[in-house]
């Protein structure tokens, strides 16, 4: 079996994004892995830190730029143990963000500040990430499928 290794969207991908009709509110669940040590380019300052922590530079700006589209953080919490699976299935961390539309999810990357972070501390954090767009409803809010 081969297993691979995913850090963020291809040029393809997006354009399958972009192109997906009709558009609607969705939830990204972001599954993350970060590298122990932060992978930054040479003479960056402050490099010297772990893979999550670069990961919250970028999440500061994100942070913005999600809210600034529309969106919101739902939920977010540390990965524990793979209880199905492998363990090139372990994640640190899982967060649910809610998308009024895939539209608005692609805006991100106009956002003052975004891309750069995304270049930079995103791209210095993750190991291994894995992005799965689940249904939604009008509001952005978790839903039970048990009516609860």
């Amino acid at each position: 079996m081969t297993h691979h290794v995913h850090q963020e969207p291809t040029a393809q991908q997006l354009d399958a994004i972009a192109a997906k009709q009709p558009d609607g509110p969705f939830v990204a669940l972001n599954l993350n892995r970060y590298r122990e040590r932060a992978v930054y380019p040479a003479g960056t300052p402050n490099a010297e830190v772990s893979g999550r922590e670069a990961y919250m530079r970028y999440g500061a700006v994100a942070l913005g730029a999600i809210q600034h589209v529309g969106g919101r953080i739902l939920w977010a919490t540390d990965g524990r143990e793979v209880a199905i699976g492998c363990d090139d299935d372990k994640f640190d961390e899982v967060v649910a963000v809610w998308y009024p539309s895939r539209a608005a999810f692609l805006r991100l990357k106009d956002f003052p500040g975004y891309w750069e972070a995304f270049e930079v501390h995103r791209r210095a954090a993750i190991e291994h990430a894995l992005l799965l767009f689940c249904a939604s409803g009008q509001e952005p809010v978790l839903r039970s499928p048990f009516g609860e």
